[in-house]
């Protein structure tokens, strides 16, 4: 059965994950460093991990199987859950795919050495009603292609 795993911390779209994963029975994984408020859904399960660099993308990257879901904007962690079979979804509704992962690590990469040599920062995109409306329809769409895949 599918399982979706949301990285946690910083998710903006845990809310909408919940309604979209009860109207479908699945059960949501909620993995994060930080205090989260928990829910009273039922399908709804928080895993607390310590503190430290990538304790929550290990934890799902350890427990994420082929037919399941990862909610991240973190990108290494996508990579891992796409290597183990899983869909991943950005946050903004941007599917990380076998074809583009490689892409966004790269930039990522390239990104990090421009503030090293610049001292600089980069820009990150706000967070926009489309990208939510983005979002509700990827999560909706891997939904339903895992349910037709069987």
């Amino acid at each position: 059965m599918t399982a979706i795993f949301v990285d946690g911390d910083a998710c903006p779209v845990k809310a909408e994950i919940e309604k979209v994963a009860t109207r479908h029975g699945l059960e949501v994984t909620i993995v994060s460093n930080g205090g989260l408020r928990p829910s009273a859904n039922p399908l709804i399960c928080h895993v607390m991990v310590p503190d430290g660099p990538d304790a929550a993308d290990d934890w799902i990257a350890g427990h994420i199987g082929p037919k399941d879901i990862a909610v991240t904007a973190d990108i290494p962690l996508a990579s891992r859950c796409l290597e183990k079979g899983a869909r991943v979804i950005g946050p903004n509704g941007k599917p990380f795919t076998d074809d583009n992962v490689g892409m966004a690590l790269g930039m990522r990469e390239l990104s990090r050495h421009l503030r090293e040599v610049t001292g600089g920062q980069t820009h990150h995109a706000g967070f926009s009603k489309q990208d939510r409306s983005r979002f509700l329809g990827e999560l909706e769409n891997c939904i339903q292609a895992l349910k037709r895949a069987g």
